[in-house]
């Protein structure tokens, strides 16, 4: 039941949407398809319109903008936050989240740290090193016995904390400035017709990664969850105007062991096995090494092929390592989005798109500002794919053919083919390449109000 609190809250966002009016039909009431999302303001009610990305292949995408009034929570709280997701069921419902939210805390909000977690599990960090210690016991075999079993025990009662798992029929939404979620992982498995708009994610983090010394010359540290994970045949998500980061605890705040970071975060964004049309829009990316996964592996066993639908538009990637995203199987449309890169980053770049096996990426009009930290012909990497298609972007200010760069040098036999297999045709526009660093960095993230400062008119609704 919606408490007192809850309704204050309510009345008092209802109140500055009102403040923030504008024409209804650019609001996007239930049942109306919204106007191009850059609306001066973003409210519950918007739906994603056919044809805007992948995710509007088939129609448009309405979440929970169909609502009941009794199934419009407001939560602000982890345990409210599972409460309304589990009695909403699959009926249409919205969340709107209020102020941070943490997920690593127990039953009545009180901070658990790490070790906190791991008591009752017989888990000890020191032990576990010493149990696995490489001078020791060896590099040609996975951890077993007491402390991996221990540290499994350990990562369950933190994924019992930490995963949110979301019903179809659902639009979760910030609804005040820096609403969001801390540790978090939002879990759309199996879902259809669900909506992430207007959080702030970070931090998602694993207290326990697993070692596997079998993995490189030094072995890794692996982590599990993503802040949002679209997986197991998911379809129509549209994830809008978040800002993804790792902050408070970037990678480079990170110690190592046996040579190695102590890994404690995963992606940032995954849309995996047999997941399919997807649109992800508008949205800040930050501080993150292995961002997005599109296909988990080269095994075309888990559904993949003729999945994996994705639409990436007029995303900020600031300061991000790799996985922006890296494509298996799956048609992906890469389009109008700014990459930012820096000397000094919390993670050592990579690269930005991934060509991986039967990958089809379109990637154009994208703007890269690197500042000549890397070269046209490193923002591609190629991993068991073959072709991509890459027009009209700009490197610093340049026009640049990035599958032409990424060529230069090579032989033949290991050159990337021009991909004339399809074309995007789900675009509402296309912004002239010039403009995007501009309006990506005018709009993009979390949104409550009009983007300051003029922007290019290529788009406007």
């Amino acid at each position: 039941m919606t408490s007192p609190t809850h309704l204050i809250r309510g009345a008092a966002v209802a109140l500055s949407v009102l403040a923030l009016a504008v024409p209804s039909a650019a609001l996007g009431a239930p049942g109306r398809p919204a106007e191009h999302p850059r609306s001066p303001a973003i409210t519950e009610y918007q739906i994603l319109s056919a044809g805007d990305g992948w995710a509007g292949a088939e129609g448009a995408v309405t979440g929970g903008s169909e609502a009941s009034a009794e199934q419009i929570v407001d939560v602000g709280s982890r345990e409210e936050l599972l409460a309304a997701l589990a009695d909403a069921g699959d009926t249409p419902s919205i969340v709107r989240v209020h102020g941070n939210i943490p997920m690593n805390v127990d039953d009545k909000g009180t901070p658990l740290t790490c070790e906190g977690l791991a008591e009752g599990t017989g888990f000890d960090l020191d032990a576990y090193l010493e149990a696995y210690d490489p001078t020791t016991w060896g590099t040609d075999r996975e951890p077993e016995g007491e402390q991996e079993e221990a540290r499994r025990a350990a990562a369950e009662k933190q994924r019992a904390l930490i995963q949110v798992d979301v019903p179809s029929n659902t639009t979760i939404i910030g609804a005040e400035e820096g609403a969001g979620l801390t540790g978090a992982s939002l879990s759309l498995r199996g879902v259809d017709n669900v909506i992430v708009r207007n959080l702030v994610l970070a931090d998602t983090y694993d207290c326990f990664p697993a070692r596997d010394p079998t993995d490189g010359a030094l072995g890794n540290w692996n982590s599990e969850y993503d802040s949002v994970r679209v997986v197991d045949g998911a379809s129509r998500i549209w994830i809008d105007h978040n800002a993804f980061t790792d902050a408070p605890m970037t990678d480079d705040q990170l110690p190592e062991h046996f040579g190695r970071t102590y890994q404690r975060h995963d992606g940032a964004l995954d849309v995996t096995n047999g997941s399919d049309l997807v649109t992800v829009s508008w949205n800040a990316f930050r501080d993150h090494d292995k961002l997005t996964l599109v296909g988990s592996t080269d095994n075309p066993d888990r559904g993949d092929p003729g999945k994996l639908r994705v639409t990436f538009h007029h995303n900020l990637y600031d300061g991000v390592g790799q996985r922006a995203p890296r494509v298996r199987f799956g048609q992906v449309d890469v389009y109008n989005n700014h990459y930012v890169i820096r000397e000094a980053q919390t993670v050592g770049y990579g690269y930005s798109l991934g060509v991986g096996v039967d990958s089809h990426l379109w990637a154009e009009a994208n703007a890269f500002t690197t500042g000549g930290v890397v070269d046209a012909g490193d923002l591609i990497t190629v991993l068991k794919g073959a072709e991509i298609a890459t027009p009209g972007n700009l490197v610093d200010n340049r026009r640049v053919d990035l599958r032409t760069a990424y060529n230069e040098g090579l032989p033949e036999a290991e050159q990337l083919a021009e991909d004339t297999s399809w074309e995007p045709r789900h675009r509402l526009c296309l912004d002239k390449v010039q403009h995007v660093a501009g309006v990506v960095g005018a709009w993009s993230g979390p949104r409550f109000g009009p983007a300051p400062g003029r922007i290019a008119e290529d788009c406007l609704a």
